[in-house]
Formats: C-alpha cells, sequence, structure tokens
C-alpha cells in the first residue's frame, strides 16, 4: 500500500542563511525570514526540528543504507578504509577482486606489498592505503586473533581507523549505534543550523544530543543520501525539498520548484517530488 501523499509548501524565497543560534553560516548574512524563523531556537526547539527532519528523511529514504557493498566486518572495515577520497561506486569496482584474493585478516598481513597496491590503485592514494591494510591486518592477527573488535575504543586505535570509520564499521557491521561524520554530513547539518561546529568529533557529538541514539546510524545514512541527492554543495535543489520549512538555509539554492527538480539525483527522485506535491 503506497503511502499517503505528503504536500510541502516551500517557503517564500529568502536567499540570507543563518544557524539556530543566530550566526551566521558559511559567511551568508544573517536576516532573511527564513532564517530569521530560528533565529532564536531554543535547545528544546532544536531538538523538536531536528527529529522532525529526520523523520521526513526517513519518509524520503526508506531504503537508505551503507553504499560500501560488504559480506564481513573485515570487508567493510577495508571498503571504508579504501572509500577516503573516493567514491563508493570505485570502491564497489575495485573489491570483488581483491575480496576474493584476500579473505582474512592473516591474508592482508602477510601481504605482498607490490601485489596489493595493484588491487586497490583504482581508489587512488594506493600506497597509504596498502600500508594501512597491512598493518590492520598484523594488528588484527596479533592482538584479535584475526577478528575484528566491536567497541569504538578498540577499533580507533587500529592502523588506517578513524572515528569516522569505526562508526561505519560498528553501525552496519555491529549493530552499535554510531553518527558518520562525512564531508556531506557535517556539510548539512551546519547548513540546517543543527549545530555550528566544524571538528567531525564535536559534530557528532552535538547531533547526538538532538537524536536518539536508536536512530543514530540510519539517520547517518538518511543525511549522506539527501545530501547525494538533494542538499547539494553548490546547488542545493531547495525547491524540491521534503525540509524546505525546517532548514534556515531555504534559498541557498533555486526555490522555483521546476529549477529544483530538475537537480535531484538518484533512483528516488520520482519518490521525493511526490512527497513535495512536484
Amino acid at each position: 500500500m503506497r503511502e499517503p501523499r505528503s504536500t510541502v509548501s516551500a517557503p517564500a524565497p529568502d536567499t540570507d542563511v543563518a544557524a539556530a543560534d543566530g550566526k551566521p553560516v558559511r559567511g551568508k548574512k544573517p536576516g532573511g525570514s527564513q532564517a530569521r524563523k530560528f533565529a532564536k531556537e531554543t535547545q528544546l526547539g532544536r531538538v523538536r526540528r531536528a527529529r522532525r527532519m529526520n523523520r521526513a528523511l526517513a519518509l524520503a529514504f526508506p531504503n537508505a543504507h551503507c553504499e560500501l557493498d560488504f559480506t564481513t566486518p573485515l570487508e567493510l572495515a577495508v571498503a571504508t578504509i579504501l572509500s577516503a577520497q573516493c567514491t563508493d561506486v570505485r570502491v564497489n569496482q575495485t573489491t570483488p577482486a581483491l575480496f576474493a584474493r584476500y579473505r582474512s585478516a592473516r591474508d592482508y598481513a602477510e601481504a605482498d606489498r607490490v601485489e596489493l597496491e595493484e588491487y586497490i590503485r583504482p581508489t587512488g592514494f594506493y600506497r597509504n592505503k596498502t600500508t594501512s591494510l597491512i598493518g590492520l591486518g598484523q594488528a588484527l592477527t596479533e592482538q584479535y586473533e584475526g577478528v575484528l573488535p566491536h567497541t569504538l575504543d578498540e577499533l580507533v586505535r587500529l592502523p588506517g581507523i578513524g572515528r569516522k570509520t569505526a562508526n561505519v564499521i560498528l553501525g552496519n557491521a555491529f549493530d552499535v549505534p554510531g553518527i558518520t561524520v562525512d564531508t556531506h554530513f557535517g556539510r548539512l547539518v551546519r547548513r540546517w543550523g543543527w549545530t555550528t561546529e566544524e571538528d567531525p568529533v564535536k559534530v557528532e557529538h552535538a547531533v547526538g544530543e538532538l537524536i536518539e541514539r536508536k536512530e543514530w546510524t540510519m539517520l547517518s545514512h538518511r543525511v549522506i543520501f539527501h545530501g547525494r541527492r538533494v542538499c547539494h554543495a553548490r546547488k542545493p535543489a531547495c525547491g524540491a525539498c521534503v525540509l524546505a520549512n525546517d532548514c534556515p538555509s531555504f534559498g541557498a539554492g533555486p526555490t522555483d520548484p521546476a529549477t529544483a527538480a530538475a537537480l535531484i539525483k538518484g533512483p528516488e527522485a520520482e519518490h521525493l517530488l511526490e512527497l513535495v506535491g512536484r
């Protein structure tokens, strides 16, 4: 049964942007009507707005998921390391042959460097990534009997795994809630006035105070999907966005419905346009 159609009426066009605390975001001048709507927002109001936006994103992207292909926690760790400065599509094109050749932590620990570099060369920065993968394999073999640990503290001590990668692994391989602050996530939550922080760890903590812990992993997927498909860095599709009424940055991109609709990307485009009544 189809979900009932939800029509979102876009606010009046406005190019001024401010954060929830009234401070300018990314050099935009505060004072626009949509920005002023949230200029004196309380923390409770921000919590309610963030959760309302998360619910809207859940309707917009019911199938949001990790876009890296994997079958085991180790494969996810490797794929996430390879995804640095590389698209998920390119990583997914590279990993089938890699995973067929290297099946265990010991395989990576004992890998021939030149051979491994050739396998992952298409993902870029392959020398550094090879060092990380060999180091990861050695650490897992020596300290964890070849099995990837499933706590944040243990994961971030492993070669090649920072906090972002650890949260990807925890949320998608072990079902431990985590917030993944990648480029898209940080950009969007600042654009939405959820936080003004730039440091990824501070962003993670700020957003964690707004959204229920059980939602953290799926929130990460939904925000990343939205950033890739709708809320683009340079030209967001404001006039065709399900979050328009709750976004202090409405007007940063085209507000004309037809112009904005043409900017929507991905297989969800028709569904997204139906939600906003286009």
